[in-house]
């Protein structure tokens, strides 16, 4: 290299001594200066060029040679005077130095004279390779070269002290002598021959690539940089491996690079990009001082400006892409990171190659590395380190590895948006899979690229997305320091809301896919989790990659271990104890972080590597139409039964961690904000990993606050959670040891919920001594089973038996509030078969356990707090009951009850109560019922209507008797709790009592009605059920409410020592109504002779069906003791008839035996 800038070096010094101040007087100096010139005598060589010894300043036309003094001046050549006086200020004329730097500095359509020109050149050379130079340097830079070791060794007189000076500039402290280094290299850099060595190195290279003749009077030899520009573009080329690219030589690699990094601070050294950018610097910098590289940086940051000439666009564009090859080519970043560097070690990596470790991307990721360890990195180096990331991500085309490898997916895809970032912020776009494949070389230089750039740190560093949110960032994150990291949780956590605007909302995500793809380029979750990540992800260092470690890994390592623990139903790895907890989760801050970003990316499962890369094929074949926001992975959800393996593993572990933290799903949040702000906000403010949230909006589903959006959420997460008992937090951790130990291999939550509920009511019903499921399980299990029956969708074997009923009867019926199942209900007779079973074993375990039967617990909400706040759950219904009547009672809340009690009074087994008292009597009695009935079949109230009768003979158990007699007390109320009367009657109601039917008093007016009426009647089964009516009634006045509120007060005065039931009291009045010294009020003897006139047209048309059916007429005839007299009589006379008939044929047996 000393040899390359040797002759350069001694230029330098002279311009320096002319341009700073005199050294050893104006006399010296220029004497100096002009002894190169004096012994030159020779011919200029007419290739224009001058040869090895050929090195005169005599240019053709010129005036001939002469001796020139101590004084020469260039002002004074004649051939270069009209030039002069033309371009250049008359007080510059007497220094050589700034009149060669006003003439090759000129305006572009300035020209200047052949002959002129060609003196400038010799008149260069020849200063260039003058050795007496160095003393010069030796007086100039005396205290610099003491302080550099490396020139103070170096040989002298041989031109390479000067070259270690300028391969040291950057040390150089002392003023004068930087000013020399400087000043002189504006001389050497107008033209690549006068650069020691470059021609010999690079030769070749520019043959091949054409890079332009050097002869005089084809080009203007001062413009000579265009040499070297063509050369740097062709380095470039090479670099990006485009088709046809030249591979150059190594030797002249490094001497392009080395021009490039001695031109860096200054722009006029670059003699291709000063003539591009002359006027652009002039229109965006003008007022930038030259040096240090700040005009190189003004006019990068003006590089995409609409006014921006395309030529220094593209010149500057070379120089970025030198910058990237060799950060030393950016003077600011060299200087400014020079400490900071060797402090971190950046270049000492033995087992990468040297020009790796130059790269620009190598030195970023390695400080980037040295910021987020919290290491110490000075503000300057910083400052330069954004602005070159910022480079990064405005034009792609300064990273090779993306201009190489994504080349056709800009052609394909992005083409014509190079500006502002656009193109890149396309290429994500693409490999997002929002439109089309990308290749992978393509996919992992885009990572590379965001890794470099790191805009995660700081999001002014990806200019299109500063631009798309602006707005977004004023309105909704004003309250974040400008640049801070949290801008981008920011904008995140306002995704899909209504301040968020779509080409910021589409950048975002674009960005944020990559940054998902690396968990270290978020700042705040790696300056959080680095230790974390180290101890249980075994991560690498922050600028260190695995290729064995698929994207998103390590956060997927994170958040599983963020929700860890024994309790939870998680394991430790094999080997840890319980004691060794706290070594396998994650400190609090890490949680926090890791939480907060499933939070966000919940939004997208772009935004989740893992989930993405898993189910790809099951994204593409179950969802494709879903494109709305949250849809994919609802739908992944939706169809957990049919993806494959690895899909269905990782959206079952999200679909968990949902459930344990339902703020994952920041969609459902924001839609049930008015729910959870005035019902749930005090569960939402201290929610850390409990579902206590989601269990409140379950509660709350059908509160006024509750929106179409939040019900369909809350809803579907109910859904989801039915297909695995794992989905609901709370569940699973109350009652995972019970599941084990009671319902091994089963994994439905429903299936579960059965299983152990089932457990819980045999323990109960067998009275054991201690109930298998243990108490906390038992009381979930309660949530659970309560849930389960506000929506038949939660239960989906019924609902999968009922699904042709609903679309046939509840079609219009929404499914909340258990609407739909109450619509079966209804319309039981005319359900399938299969449907109707499904309903009433349902029926059955609601009647079991009211609290489950929603529809009855809803509507009958408040009247239940204040009739039945002492009743066990399981009494509720009967509770209601006996307060039916009162006058407190809520009307809707009394139709519910009244829709109860006909559903019980079908079928027996609907009554648990009844069921109980009965048992032993069902059998006894009615056991021909229940052998024509098939097992799942309902028995329409048949059963009852047997017991009825049997009460009627006063056959049954006092137990029996009493719940009986209590049906038979509110079906005379009320004709609709006689299911049998309601099937046969029903035409004979309409007809002959409509208008008691229409009132529905429930006061026995429409039973008194078909009484009174039973001449009419005409269909046979209705005659018969009303005549097994009046014979109940017979048994016990209360099962006849019009006849018991006629004799109210005869009971009260003639019967009260009486106890009711067994007809007694009936027997009381009858006699009392024979006995003429009583009088009975007039309506109870109206009504008692009703029903005597109606007892005996039943004895008529209904005779005795057996001895048992005679005698119970007999019992309860008004003439019991005229017929039981009549019957004691012809007893009596039987017997001595047999007495008498006795004797005869004793005797006549005598008489034979005496024969």
């Amino acid at each position: 290299m000393a040899d390359c800038i040797r002759v350069p070096l001694l230029l330098l010094l002279m311009c320096i001594l002319l341009r700073v101040r005199p050294i050893r007087g104006d006399v010296a100096l220029n004497n100096a200066l002009a002894k190169p010139v004096l012994n030159a005598d020779n011919s200029p060589n007419q290739g224009g060029g001058p040869g090895p010894a050929d090195r005169s300043p005599v240019v053709v036309g010129a005036s001939p040679p002469r001796k020139r003094s101590a004084g020469w001046k260039l002002s004074e050549e004649a051939v270069c005077r009209d030039d002069l006086t033309r371009l250049c200020p008359k007080h510059s004329w007497n220094n050589n130095l700034a009149v060669l730097e006003c003439l090759q500095d000129r305006k572009e359509e300035s020209e200047i004279a052949a002959d002129c020109n060609h003196l400038l050149w010799n008149y260069k050379l020849n200063l260039t390779t003058d050795p007496k130079f160095e003393s010069v340097a030796v007086e100039v830079c005396k205290t610099t070269i003491t302080e550099i070791k490396e020139c103070a060794v170096e040989e002298r007189g041989k031109g390479y002290l000067v070259a270690c000076l300028v391969d040291h500039r950057g040390n150089i402290s002392e003023y004068q002598c930087n000013q020399y280094i400087t000043k002189m290299t504006t001389i050497i850099f107008s033209d690549y021959r006068l650069i020691c060595g470059f021609m010999d190195k690079c030769r070749e290279d520019i043959n091949t690539l054409h890079c332009g003749s050097i002869s005089t009077g084809e080009k203007d030899i001062h413009s000579q940089g265009e040499v070297i520009a063509c050369l740097e573009k062709g380095l470039v080329r090479e670099a990006e491996e485009q088709i046809g690219a030249h591979t150059i030589k190594d030797d002249c690699k490094k001497a392009i690079m080395r021009v490039a990094e001695l031109s860096s601070d200054d722009f006029h050294l670059d003699r291709y990009l000063y003539f591009s950018c002359r006027e652009d610097r002039e229109r965006f910098c003008e007022n930038t001082p030259a040096g240090e590289g700040r005009v190189y940086k003004c006019l990068f940051n003006h590089k995409f400006e609409e006014a921006m000439s395309e030529r220094c666009r593209e010149a500057l564009t070379t120089r970025q892409k030198l910058i990237a090859q060799d950060y030393k080519v950016s003077y600011s970043l060299a200087k400014a990171c020079k400490a900071d560097l060797r402090k971190y070690r950046c270049s000492m990596d033995t087992n990468m190659p040297r020009a790796r470790e130059a790269r620009l991307s190598y030195l970023l990721l390695c400080l980037e590395s040295a910021v987020h360890r919290g290491r110490v990195v000075s503000g300057e180096c910083q400052g330069e380190m954004l602005d070159y990331r910022r480079m990064l991500m405005e034009d792609f085309s300064l990273s090779p590895e993306i201009v190489l490898h994504c080349r056709g997916e800009i052609e394909a895809h992005c083409s014509g948006l190079h500006r502002k970032g656009r193109t890149l912020h396309c290429l994500m776009r693409v490999g997002r899979g929002d439109m089309g494949a990308i290749d992978n070389l393509c996919q992992k230089a885009l990572q590379t690229l965001i890794q470099e750039a790191d805009p995660g740190a700081d999001y002014r560093i990806d200019r299109a997305l500063n631009e798309a949110c602006e707005s977004v960032i004023q309105t909704a994150c004003k309250h974040i320091r400008n640049g801070d990291p949290m801008i981008l949780s920011c904008l995140m956590e306002h995704l899909y809301t209504d301040k968020m605007v779509e080409d910021c909302e589409h950048r975002l995500l674009e960005l944020q896919y990559f940054i998902a793809r690396d968990w270290k380029l978020d700042p705040i979750l790696y300056k959080k989790c680095q230790g974390d990540a180290s101890r249980l992800c075994h991560t690498h260092g922050w600028n260190e990659t695995s290729e064995m470690m698929p994207p998103g890994a390590i956060f997927s390592c994170l958040y599983r271990h963020a929700y860890r623990s024994v309790e939870q139903g998680r394991r430790f790895p094999k080997g840890a104890s319980g004691s060794e907890n706290h070594g396998f989760t994650l400190s609090r801050d890490c949680k926090v972080e890791v939480q907060r970003i499933l939070h966000q990316r919940a939004l997208d499962v772009k935004l989740d590597p893992e989930l993405q890369r898993r189910c790809m094929t099951d994204l593409g074949k179950w969802c494709s139409e879903k494109t709305e926001s949250g849809q994919e992975l609802e739908c992944l959800q939706d169809h957990l039964e049919d993806l494959v393996s690895d899909c269905r593993d990782v959206v079952g572990n999200l679909t968990e961690l949902e459930s344990e933290d339902i703020q994952i799903e920041a969609l459902l949040m924001r839609a049930c904000e008015p729910v959870i702000q005035s019902h749930c906000h005090e569960v939402a403010d201290n929610q850390i990993d409990t579902g206590d949230l989601m269990e409140c909006l379950v509660q709350n589903k059908h509160q006024k606050e509750m929106n179409d959006k939040c019900a369909v959420g809350v809803t579907h997460f109910q859904l989801i959670q039915i297909k695995d008992f794992r989905f609901s937090y709370k569940f699973k951790i109350a009652c995972k040891e019970d599941v084990l130990k009671l319902c091994p291999n089963i994994k439905k939550k429903v299936d579960v919920v059965i299983c152990l509920s089932t457990t819980v009511r045999n323990d109960t019903l067998q009275d054991a001594k201690e109930q298998r499921v243990s108490v906390k399980c038992r009381k979930q299990l309660r949530v659970e089973e309560l849930e389960m029956s506000e929506d038949i969708r939660l239960e989906p074997e019924l609902y999968d038996s009922c699904k042709q009923d609903i679309n046939r009867l509840c079609q219009n019926v929404a499914y909340g509030n258990a609407q739909v199942i109450e619509c079966l209900k209804e319309n039981k007779r005319q359900l399938s078969q299969r449907c109707h079973q499904r309903v009433f074993k349902l029926q059955e375990v609601e009647m079991m356990d009211p609290e489950l039967d929603y529809q009855l617990m809803r509507v009958c909400k408040h009247m239940i707090r204040r009739f039945c706040t002492e009743a066990d759950g399981k009494n509720v219904l009967q509770c209601l009951k006996q307060n039916k009547n009162s006058e407190l009672m809520d009307p809707k809340c009394k139709q519910m009850i009244t829709k109860r009690q006909i559903t019980q009074n079908t079928d027996y087994r609907l009554n648990p109560i009844l069921r109980k008292s009965c048992k032993a009597d069902i059998p006894k009695f009615c056991q021909s019922i229940l052998n024509k009935a098939a097992g799942d079949s309902e028995l329409e109230g048949q059963v009852i209507s047997c017991l009825k009768l049997k009460y009627a003979d006063q056959r049954l158990s006092p137990d029996c008797e009493d719940q009986i007699r209590v049906i038979l007390q509110e079906s005379a109320l009320d004709y609709r709790l006689d299911p049998q009367l309601q099937l046969h009657c029903t035409q004979e109601i309409s007809r002959l009592c409509p208008e008691e039917a229409a009132a529905q008093e429930q006061t026995g007016q429409v039973e008194e009605c078909l009484k009174v009426n039973l001449l009419k009647i005409k269909q046979d089964g209705c005659k018969k059920e009303v005549l097994n009516m009046l014979k109940e009634s017979k048994a016990d006045i209360f099962v006849d409410p019009v006849l018991h509120t006629a004799c109210a007060l005869d009971i009260k005065h003639h019967c009260a020592a009486i106890p009711p039931g067994r007809g007694r009291q009936m027997s009381c009045l009858m006699e009392a109504l024979q006995d003429k010294r009583v009088r009975l009020q007039p309506e109870c003897k109206k009504r008692l002779q009703d029903r005597i006139d109606m007892w005996s047209y039943a004895a008529k048309v209904a005779p005795a069906e057996g001895f048992s059916d005679l005698a119970m007429q007999v019992m309860t005839s008004p003439s019991k003791n005229y017929i039981l007299a009549m019957i004691g009589l012809g007893v009596s006379l039987l017997f001595l008839m047999g007495l008498l008939c006795g004797r005869i044929t004793k005797r006549v047996t005598q008489e034979l035996k005496d024969r």
